[in-house]
This record gives C-alpha cells, sequence and structure tokens, in this order.
C-alpha cells in the first residue's frame, strides 16, 4: 500500500469527507484495544507504531534483541508475516523460506535472531515458547488484543510524526490517539526532526519514558558505495527516509525508485532497474528488507548492493534500565500470583 498524500497534509478536503468513516473504525479498534489479552506466561515486549506504514519497527527489535542477550535472556521474535502466504506457526528458516512464504521482515531479521510466525499468534506463543524463548518480541501487534503485552514500546519517525492525526482512512493512526497514548509504557523517537514533539511531550507528561535513537549506515556498506553514483530503489513504508539516510551518508544518489510498502517486484520492474542504471553507469542499491524480498525472484539484476543500517539509542543506560524494569515487574506479577 502507498500512502495518500493527503494523510500529511493539515486540511485536506479528502480527509474531511473519510472523518466519518475514520471515526467508526476508530471506536471500532478503540474499543477492541481495551480487551484483555492472553497471558503467554513469559514476559511479552511489544514493538509497535500508532499508525498505518513504516516507521522503524524492525530495527527497534533488532537493538531490543541485542539488548536482551546482553541481559542474559533468550528472545524470539513473534511476526504475522506480513505479506507471505504460510499461516503457521512456523519457524522461519532462510534456506527453505522466501519473502512469498513469510514476509520480507521475518527473512530479514532471522539472521540475527529466531522468528516465529504465525497468523494466530497464541499459536506463536506456544512454538516460541517451544523454542526456549525467555522473552518474547512483537513485531508489530500494539492494537491486537489478543495477546497481553507487558511492555509496549512504540517508534516514530521524528521527521514525519503522525501526519495529519486522524484515524484510517481519514489518517494513518490505526486508532484514536489518545486510545494508544494510554497504552504507551515507552516511546521512540528515530532521528532529529520535531514532527512528533507534542506526542513525546504527552508520554513524558504521562511520567512515561522518551528515548531518542538514530539509524547509523554501516561502514562496510558506505565504503562500497562512497565516490560512485547510484540508483536508489526501495519498497518500504517511507521511501523517502531510506533515501535521506544514503544522502546523509555522502552517498550520490543520481536517481530514486520509490514503491509501495512490501511491493513485490515483477521481472519487467526490475529489468527496467537494472537497464536505468547501466544506461546512466550507476549502481544499483536498496534496502536489506527489499534485498530479502527478491531472493528466488526471477530476473534479479547482478551487483544490487544492500545498504545496512542499525538503530543506536542515544541513552542506552536509560533503555537498559526501561527494559529490566519491565522484565522484573512482569516476573513479579506471574509469581505472585502463585
Amino acid at each position: 500500500m502507498r500512502e495518500p498524500a493527503f494523510w500529511y497534509r493539515p486540511r485536506s478536503p479528502k480527509s474531511h469527507v473519510l472523518r466519518p468513516l475514520g471515526a467508526l473504525y476508530g471506536a471500532i479498534a478503540a474499543r477492541r484495544m481495551a480487551r484483555r489479552g492472553f497471558d503467554a506466561g513469559i514476559p511479552v515486549l511489544c514493538v509497535g507504531n500508532y499508525h498505518v506504514g513504516g516507521a522503524g519497527k524492525t530495527p527497534a527489535v533488532l537493538a531490543l534483541t541485542r539488548l536482551l542477550r546482553e541481559l542474559g535472556e533468550t528472545p524470539v521474535v513473534l511476526s504475522r508475516g506480513y505479506g507471505g502466504r504460510l499461516k503457521g506457526p512456523v519457524m522461519v528458516d532462510r534456506m527453505r523460506h522466501t519473502a512469498a512464504d513469510i514476509g520480507d521482515e521475518p527473512l530479514m531479521m532471522v539472521r540475527d535472531v529466531p522468528v516465529a510466525v504465525a497468523r494466530d499468534r497464541l499459536e506463536g506463543v506456544a512454538l516460541a515458547k517451544s523454542q526456549g524463548a525467555t522473552v518474547i518480541l512483537m513485531d508489530d501487534g500494539f492494537q491486537n488484543p489478543k495477546l497481553l503485552k507487558d511492555a509496549s514500546l512504540i517508534v516514530i519517525d521524528s521527521d514525519r510524526g503522525l501526519g495529519n492525526g486522524k484515524v484510517f482512512p481519514a489518517g494513518p493512526l490505526r486508532a484514536p490517539l489518545r486510545a494508544q497514548l494510554s497504552r504507551t509504557d515507552a516511546l521512540v523517537l528515530i532521528g532529529d526532526g520535531h514532527a512528533a514533539d507534542d506526542v513525546a511531550a504527552e508520554i513524558a507528561a504521562r511520567e512515561k519514558p522518551v528515548l531518542r535513537a538514530r539509524l547509523r549506515p554501516d561502514a562496510a556498506s558506505v565504503g562500497q558505495l562512497f565516490g560512485k553514483p547510484v540508483l536508489a530503489f526501495a519498497g518500504i513504508g517511507d521511501p523517502e527516509r531510506f533515501f535521506r539516510t544514503l544522502r546523509t551518508s555522502g552517498i550520490d544518489v543520481a536517481r530514486t525508485r520509490p514503491f509501495a510498502d512490501h511491493h513485490m517486484f515483477s521481472q519487467a520492474e526490475l529489468a527496467a532497474l537494472a537497464a536505468d542504471a547501466a544506461r546512466e553507469q550507476l549502481m544499483l542499491v536498496t534496502t536489506e528488507k527489499d534485498l530479502a524480498r527478491l531472493r528466488g525472484t526471477a530476473g534479479v539484476p547482478d551487483g544490487i548492493v544492500p545498504f545496512a543500517v542499525r538503530l543506536e539509542f542515544d541513552d542506552l543506560a536509560t533503555l537498559r534500565r526501561v527494559i529490566s524494569d519491565h522484565l522484573y515487574q512482569a516476573r513479579e506479577r506471574r509469581f505472585s500470583k502463585r
């Protein structure tokens, strides 16, 4: 899905016309979020966002994976496997599965952490626990009430914010903002922008932590591309953020080709990208998530360079304290019920 431009315009006539539908959708979503979910028996940390589209959840999940391992935990990621045909539950295997099977994000994350894909999240919990998980990391699912979350960390791109602040389809929000704020345990602002400052102030007023983080490019990726003009393409929630990251990393971005989030590239599109790059003597570069989606696709051009990034928190000590506190509280709650 490609996000409509009017979602990021403050007074769009289209948004105004769709407000009644947004109000209905929002009321249903808020009521659904209020349900109490199933207790997994082990801590469940959810990494989500308030709105439709990309915000940086996958890099945040991988950053939390690293931190949890430092704390002596064994995390397993639980994903719905958006865009894949398999309902699961299934543990992702890079040698056996493609993005068409289990989605692009699980295929990308499984290089660093075990990933259980399941449309039914309760079945996914059982599978994750069978793999020895001490903590379940939910990739998305903040608005889904089926599973009890011990902590929900919400990710926002600080340059884009929440658009017009209206509920889908009038805007990008998945549920009314107030209903989502009340269930937020920590906010992660990615980048140096100020588009989400009002949300950050609201979370801080509720005495919940607000953390800043930045996407840092992999030095090897920069070295491979530095000084060479590139044609950058991406089918993610916010392709412009990817192109901006390339430019701020000193990469000469001569041409860009944005596609819709989770876009499945056709052979004709891949051939056109290769022809454009060859004609102008450009290197093809894309995101790691896009390259994962291209695995098993016919007609993939040779020499596509994946541009790797890593999410780094400004205050890692505070993040460590927040996560440690929630893990302790989650286990204390369960122990006291015995």
